[in-house]
């Protein structure tokens, strides 16, 4: 019998959010960019050595080259 899964629980929530951090932090280990809205709702890139910088998107522009760097927001907190 398939398992069944409560999608509307805590352990769910918990379980997601789990694997997308183990993912952003497997890309920027990989030596790539993460680019994500921060909790103050800025567009940031974090670069793999922990600098952090506030971008804005570039609409239509080829990819690689869609972002501009406003100003760095200091290094990630623990």
């Amino acid at each position: 019998m398939p398992q069944q899964y409560d999608f509307d629980s805590p352990e769910f929530d918990e379980a997601v959010g789990a694997a997308g951090h183990r993912a952003f932090l497997a890309t920027l280990a990989a030596g790539r960019n993460v680019f994500y809205l921060d909790s103050d709702g800025l567009n940031v890139m974090e670069q793999p050595d922990g600098r952090r910088s506030e971008i804005r998107w570039i609409p239509g522009a080829p990819s690689g080259n869609n972002y501009e760097v406003i100003r760095e927001v200091g290094r990630r907190k623990g």
